[in-house]
């Protein structure tokens, strides 16, 4: 016999959400949780901005539009049940320009299909909400919020503990092997196995899937978000999360304006191009990982679309007035020495081999295992469905 009935890889909190419901809908199963950190949340979950996303962006119909969507609700919904302090102080994307205003439009279509409440702004509505933003337009979302997803991952795995569950730190999964009886993973001190294994690796995504020789046609490029901090006499700038309209034909949404829910104001982040996937500090870089990416065909077509973005980016991370530059689009109160340090996050983004980004949520499979292969921005607001959307999959192999 097995010495779980289901192993979860990945403390963040897409593993600790599947962990807890999972404990919830089959209290009788041994359930373990492996961490190869010393705590939950270390790295996507603990290096974000803390928003409680409502689901703008997403294409109706996707996984991302719906999950993110119940998320937010789900989300709020377990803080207010566990006391964990959350602010639903909603968005304003600012249009800057002319072109903008006519994106601003397309996006509030885009929030109608997805049956999101939102509000145009006038130039004048919006200085009026916000005095020290400039711009020719806003969209107002109302149910975007803030929250420190930490606060969120401690609670689960006290939940997930107190329901039976295990949990196993510092634990580096360095091999799997599957059977028709069972799956059988190989840690840096030792070996367990269980009946059914659910990774929500993050960054590691596919070196899991590959441990197993899953077919899939991913690799995970990393790409470092910077943020800075403003200074406390800047905790009043704005009373909401302020973002840019996105550009259609770039890959990410560009930096924002973020009130944190300690009271603080973060800008950020960028999109550089990460040369190490856990590479939080001043040296982005390592050689395996590098290696393995520069061997992939699909990072040389990513770069060869957005050589031109990469380069801005990277222009801006090492010059910081470029970095203001971004900032004053929306706010010229912010000035050089108001850019203070603050963690930097890395996006664990899934890359075809077409060089294409994958946009939503992405799984892959085996007989005995299920893997969340692409789960970045805004799979933190979407814990809850990810988990029940897992619990689903589980339960037809159960069966089977």
């Amino acid at each position: 016999m097995s010495a779980y009935d289901i192993a979860i890889i990945g403390a963040g909190i897409v593993g600790l959400s599947t962990a807890w419901q999972l404990a919830q809908s089959y209290p009788d199963k041994r359930i373990v949780l492996i961490e190869k950190e010393a705590n939950v949340g270390l790295h996507q979950t603990g290096h974000n901005s803390g928003v409680i996303h409502a689901g703008v962006y997403y294409a109706p119909g996707s996984l991302k539009a719906d999950f993110c969507k119940r998320g937010a609700a789900a989300t709020k919904a377990f803080c207010q049940q566990h006391q964990i302090p959350f602010d639903e102080c909603g968005k304003l994307l600012v249009a800057t320009s002319e072109e903008e205003v006519v994106r601003m439009e397309a996006l509030y279509q885009r929030c109608q299909e997805n049956e999101l409440e939102v509000h145009k702004l006038s130039q004048r509505e919006l200085n009026q909400r916000e005095p020290n933003v400039k711009g020719l337009g806003a969209l107002y979302v109302p149910s975007t919020g803030i929250v420190n997803y930490r606060s969120i991952c401690q609670k689960l795995a006290e939940l997930f503990l107190q329901q039976g569950g295990v949990i196993r730190f510092e634990s580096e999964v360095i091999g799997l092997e599957e059977d028709k009886n069972e799956v059988t993973i190989f840690l840096n001190d030792t070996q367990i196995t269980c009946s059914h294994l659910v990774s929500c690796s993050g960054l590691m995504a596919d070196r899991l899937t590959k441990m197993l020789n899953i077919p899939t046609d991913f690799q995970i490029i990393p790409f470092r978000g910077e943020y800075y901090q403003l200074p406390e006499k800047h905790n009043q700038l704005v009373k909401h999360l302020i973002y840019p309209i996105p550009n259609p034909d770039l890959p990410f949404l560009g930096v924002h304006l973020t009130r944190m829910i300690d009271g603080s104001v973060t800008v950020g982040p960028n999109a550089v191009q990460g040369w190490k996937r856990e590479g939080y500090g001043p040296i982005n870089f390592s050689f395996k990982d590098t290696y393995e990416m520069i061997r992939f065909i699909g990072f040389w077509k990513l770069l060869k679309q957005y050589w031109r973005v990469g380069l801005t980016e990277t222009k801006n991370s090492w010059y910081k007035p470029g970095y203001l530059d971004q900032v004053k689009k929306y706010c010229d109160m912010v000035s050089l020495e108001d850019l203070q340090p603050y963690p930097t996050g890395v996006r664990a983004q899934a890359v075809m081999k077409d060089g294409s980004l994958v946009h939503d949520f992405l799984f892959a499979e085996s007989q005995r295992t299920l893997h969340v292969c692409n789960a970045p921005s805004p799979a933190a607001t979407s814990a809850f469905p990810i988990g029940e959307y897992i619990i689903e999959k589980l339960s037809a192999k159960f069966k089977s």
